[in-house]
């Protein structure tokens, strides 16, 4: 993988860390990538804190981090506002003074209320309340350009998820009857930014959630690695729409040290996919799980892809069923796709 790509634009949470634990190797995997002249920008949805910030995190955890290889989507929001924007216009801000800094420092005024205001912008916070959402409501009714730093639903926290930035974007949604641009995942902008930073020519995302990440890729035209040790698993990838499906899926970080071939979705040595009929798919032979998922996805996407039922024809097909979580009622069976969709999370 390292021989193909140029620079690794990594996701944080979910597949660089999980909260203040490290996923075990993902480190190490940067440095070595780092030593072979690949390096590594870090992109965030998360518009509440400072790239300084995620960088001090980061170098915490044991990661080779700088600010200037951190790229938030306050950032991102900050370059679509300015790219629109008369320089010195009035931006009013729904979000952390993490967020305000951003914007001035693209050559935009800031404010917090709607007179005067031509644009709003809207990050995450936790102070976030109806007086700022009601300043927002007046500026996007008057016509001010509007720019979602993302529309992650939830955020993850030690109470579990909590309402992330897109539920408050859905509060200004109903009350001014408008639409935000997007900054962040899955818009393409905030890895348009990493890459034209990173001045890369072939980069590779990197994530863990099919719907932020891997779209996000696709959509900027970049190459995508799955990983799976966050959000997104084994059902949510069989049963991924054209637009969410990766060119990749790893078991973690370490998979920069695979062909990029032994990756990819599609037959694999050992495994035999059926296609009974559209969603009904029988596995059998043996070998590794993580290629049973691959040959799995590789003959169903062909085949049309959408919800998928998965039989086995025995063997070390029950136990690759079992350990991909495919296993419903039934053991070496599952309906693919009707499971509930993980929660949401700013990343």
């Amino acid at each position: 993988m390292l021989d193909r790509f140029d620079v690794l634009l990594a996701d944080l949470d979910g597949t660089l860390y999980r909260g203040p634990v490290v996923v075990p190797g993902a480190a190490e995997a940067v440095e070595a990538a780092g030593k072979r002249g690949v390096r590594t920008w870090y992109v965030t949805n998360n518009a509440s804190r400072t790239p300084q910030d995620v960088a001090a995190h980061l170098v915490e955890l044991g990661f080779p981090a700088t600010a200037a290889e951190v790229v938030t989507s306050s950032q991102a929001a900050a370059r679509l506002l300015a790219e629109q924007l008369p320089a010195g216009s009035t931006v009013l801000v729904v979000g952390t003074e993490a967020l305000v800094g951003e914007v001035e420092a693209v050559g935009l005024a800031t404010t917090r209320e709607a007179e005067g205001a031509v644009a709003v912008v809207q990050g995450h916070s936790p102070d976030t309340g109806w007086r700022i959402l009601a300043e927002a409501t007046v500026a996007l009714r008057a016509g001010a350009v509007w720019v979602a730093c993302n529309l992650d639903p939830t955020l993850p926290t030690e109470r579990g998820p909590l309402p992330g930035n897109g539920s408050m974007v859905s509060v200004l949604r109903i009350a001014s009857g408008r639409e935000p641009q997007v900054a962040g995942k899955p818009g393409p902008a905030l890895l348009d930014v990493a890459a034209r930073q990173a001045g890369a020519s072939a980069p590779l995302m990197i994530g863990d959630r099919l719907d932020t990440d891997i779209e996000g890729g696709r959509a900027a035209g970049m190459a995508t690695l799955l990983v799976l040790t966050g959000v997104s698993d084994a059902v949510e990838v069989l049963s991924a729409p054209p637009e969410r499906r990766p060119d990749y899926i790893g078991a973690d970080m370490n998979a920069l040290d695979a062909d990029p071939d032994d990756l990819a979705p599609g037959a694999r040595a050992g495994w035999e996919v059926t296609v009974a009929d559209r969603g009904e798919l029988r596995l059998s032979g043996s070998g590794d799980a993580l290629d049973a998922l691959r040959a799995l996805c590789g003959a169903h996407w062909a085949a049309g892809g959408g919800p998928a039922r998965v039989t086995s024809g025995g063997g070390d097909a029950d136990r690759a069923i079992r350990d991909l979580g495919l296993g419903g009622g039934e053991i070496g069976s599952a309906t693919v796709g009707a499971a509930p969709r993980p929660s949401g999370a700013d990343r």
